[in-house]
């Protein structure tokens, strides 16, 4: 199936200033996660201004569903690629990121300087609470897509339970993927071997007493290349990393980091910008963001070659499926640790459940209800 690629005037226009303009008003107004973001990139660049059609629109969305790294991010990045070569590649990612990333240190300012006061704390009660509703609605959309069969469904609860029980997130993800791909194989007996491209996998330790630049570079840097599926599966790296290994944050910093990347616009990738500052102020917000990123100017820039390929293949599908079976069930389990941590008292599981109801039965946008819950909290704290 082919579309006719449509013709516009835009085709003439400055591409740079398009690009620029285009991502940097997603950057600042787009709220409500990749879902929304891949929405307005749909309609701008293929509905209003003709870049391409909207079959090579899907297949750049399925190639970056492929690709570790945050997916609407490298969207943005493979759209200003197909408008502008390399440097418009650059200038969609950056027109994107910046917002976010700029947003989420303010925040981050903010949370070190009134984070203590009882102010702060009561925006955080309630808007915690509000975090975690999120991440169960993304549990639950993701889920009825990821395990839409008994096979993926059976993959996702053993996943889900390794995870309980302290497994690598990587090594659930590659196990995952590995065994859909074999029963898929199973089934078809007579086909041909397929190469499948090597997922980059990176290591990193630091042992140093205080956190420097170069630990925090390595560690982001690995989570740029290693983190498959939503953003929210980026939650159960931090927290297998920077909490449980290296003991950089404590779990409640974590939800702190993930609530100031939901309140902005944006990818939620932006988070490690909150967290490169509490380890080393401006300086280590700046390390972390380029580090979290890096990795998807590169990857975004073989999208346009390779996605037909990879969405024709049906080894890098299978492999694809069992992937996003163990993503969903990784952001389950992150789940579970962050309700551990939110859910204090009768407010805040009332709070929970009345957001998760307005996510799912209403639509609620998500940034609106975690600016409501910091406010309730906020109200109660204050005045309690």
């Amino acid at each position: 199936m082919s579309d006719a690629r449509p013709s516009s005037p835009t085709q003439a226009a400055h591409p740079a200033k398009e690009i620029a303009a285009l991502f940097l008003r997603l950057g600042l107004t787009a709220f409500g996660g990749p879902a929304a973001h891949l929405t307005f990139m749909e309609r701008e660049a293929v509905t209003r201004r003709c870049w391409l059609s909207k079959s090579e629109f899907l297949d750049l969305v399925g190639a970056c569903n492929l690709l570790p790294g945050p997916s609407s991010t490298q969207v943005a990045m493979a759209l200003g690629f197909r408008r502008g070569s390399w440097p418009g590649l650059v200038l969609a990612g950056v027109c994107f990121i910046l917002p976010a990333a700029l947003a989420t240190l303010a925040l981050a300012w903010a949370y070190v300087r009134f984070g203590s006061l009882p102010q702060g704390q009561g925006l955080l009660y309630g808007a915690k609470p509000v975090m975690v509703a999120i991440v169960l609605q993304a549990v639950w959309n993701l889920g009825r897509t990821a395990c839409r069969n008994w096979t993926l469904g059976l993959v996702g609860l053993a996943c889900f339970a390794a995870a309980l029980f302290g497994a690598p997130p990587l090594a659930v993800l590659l196990a995952a993927g590995i065994v859909v791909l074999f029963l898929s194989l199973a089934r078809r007996p007579r086909a041909t071997a397929i190469a499948i491209a090597a997922i980059p996998i990176g290591a990193t330790s630091a042992t140093a007493a205080s956190v420097g630049l170069v630990p925090i570079l390595l560690t982001f840097l690995k989570m740029g290349v290693v983190v498959f599926g939503s953003g929210y599966v980026l939650l159960s790296f931090l927290q297998a990393d920077l909490v449980d290994r290296l003991h950089w944050i404590t779990r409640a910093q974590l939800l702190d980091a993930v609530t100031a990347g939901q309140l902005t616009p944006g990818p939620v990738f932006a988070a490690a910008t909150f967290l490169g500052y509490l380890l080393h102020g401006f300086s280590g917000a700046a390390v972390a963001t380029l580090a979290i990123f890096l990795p998807s100017f590169f990857l975004a820039g073989l999208v346009g070659i390779l996605a037909r390929r990879i969405r024709k293949s049906p080894a890098a599908a299978s492999f694809l499926d069992g992937v996003n079976s163990a993503a969903v069930a990784l952001i389950a389990a992150v789940a579970v640790t962050l309700g551990r941590a939110a859910l204090l008292d009768l407010f805040t599981w009332g709070l929970a459940a009345a957001s998760l109801l307005l996510l799912l039965r209403f639509k609620v946008n998500a940034t609106w209800l975690i600016l409501a819950g910091a406010a309730l909290g906020l109200v109660l704290r204050t005045f309690a």
